[in-house]
């Protein structure tokens, strides 16, 4: 049975809740650093090419958010490792498929990002207030590099974040009640051209305290690559609002909720994105076609009476197996270890986050709050 993610707590500037981060949590960032300097070892990119890229990047995460990179130095000082391995962190696709050289595309091995999420409305559940829960597929090795991360801002609203251990932001929700996942996708415009990375988008999300900015963030911001981006923004006393934003690196398109509820995976659903651009990611992630479908049939029923462990156990789903909802660790297409890294439920209003690793071995969920 795998252990509970850490719990990393931060707080004051920047560059010192950077410091803070790094100290806390320096084994697992130099797991995760040791694990994609071997990828990039393998391409060879040795020190001085991974800093160039880093570098002709920089400028462009700055340019988004000027907190970011001295946050990103201090964990680099806390973990006593260089600032070109957190930036690598925090944006390895982008840095690699794009910076300059496009020839890294064709090397990247990287299998997808895979991913199924839920957001069950107030009209939906229980206790009429909302639920927001999600599945992480990636890298098997991954649950023992990530952690949940909580970040006590005098500028706006505290974070609660499950994430890779040195990156600032997954997964989570916020002290003003809004909330995010992430899933992935793939489309025939990514790669064109430079954009923000996805992981600081999300992280600029959860910064927000008011939806309408944390959308903004979502919907507007320029990106290298396709996404699909889950927000949802509620309070205790039940009023929310949950949008599914399926994005193209230069336009974001909109998923709504059917009968309280809305459950994407990997693929466009969208009928007005499918009819701008082509889909390129289901050859590498077919389970996609059913995984959203699996995880709604389960919840269907219960609409009305909805409870986390009702969303806990649909994200537990084993139809297909192993090319299941709830990923035992396999091979993937990619000849990859691939698993369901963690299962995370959040009630964002309460400020609650439970997240469980490797659950296809033992769903066993740790509590974290804000």
């Amino acid at each position: 049975m795998a252990a509970p993610f850490p719990l990393i707590d931060v707080s004051g500037t920047p560059y010192e809740r950077g410091v803070q981060y790094g100290s806390q949590a320096a084994e697992r960032i130099r797991r995760g650093v040791a694990h994609y300097g071997a990828q990039l070892a393998r391409m060879s990119l040795g020190e001085a090419e991974i800093a160039a890229l880093v570098r002709a990047y920089t400028p462009i995460i700055d340019a988004f958010d000027d907190t970011y990179v001295p946050e990103m130095q201090g964990i680099a000082d806390g973990a006593g490792i260089p600032f070109s391995h957190v930036a690598l962190l925090n944006a390895r696709t982008e840095i690699l498929k794009l910076a300059e050289n496009p020839t890294l595309r064709a090397k990247l091995e990287e299998p997808p990002d895979g991913c199924t999420g839920v957001i069950a409305l107030p009209a939906a559940t229980a206790d009429g207030r909302l639920l927001h829960a999600q599945n992480w597929d990636w890298k098997a090795e991954c649950s023992e590099t990530a952690v949940v991360l909580r970040i006590r801002r005098d500028d706006g609203p505290d974070i609660l974040t499950f994430t890779e251990a040195g990156a600032l932001a997954r997964s989570g929700l916020n002290s003003a009640g809004i909330a995010i996942t992430a899933n992935y996708l793939e489309s025939d415009r990514d790669y064109r051209d430079i954009g923000v990375p996805l992981a600081l988008i999300r992280r600029k999300c959860l910064q927000e305290g008011n939806p309408a900015l944390a959308m903004r963030a979502v919907y507007a911001t320029k990106k290298s690559a396709a996404n699909n981006m889950m927000v949802s923004a509620s309070t205790l006393a039940g009023p929310a609002v949950a949008i599914n934003f399926e994005c193209a690196p230069d336009e974001t398109f909109q998923v709504h909720a059917e009968n309280g509820l809305i459950v994407h995976a990997n693929h466009f659903q969208s009928p007005v994105a499918l009819a701008k651009l082509k889909d390129t990611g289901i050859a590498s992630t077919p389970c996609s076609l059913y995984r959203d479908l699996r995880v709604r049939d389960l919840l269907t029923s219960d609409v009305g009476r909805l409870t986390p462990e009702h969303l806990k156990r649909a994200l537990e789903d084993d139809f297909a197996y192993p090319w299941s909802v709830c990923r035992p660790p396999r091979m993937s297409l990619q000849n990859v270890e691939v698993a369901t890294v963690a299962a995370i439920v959040m009630q964002p209003a309460a400020g609650i986050l439970e997240a469980a690793p490797l659950p296809a071995l033992g769903a066993v969920y740790t509590r974290y709050t804000l």
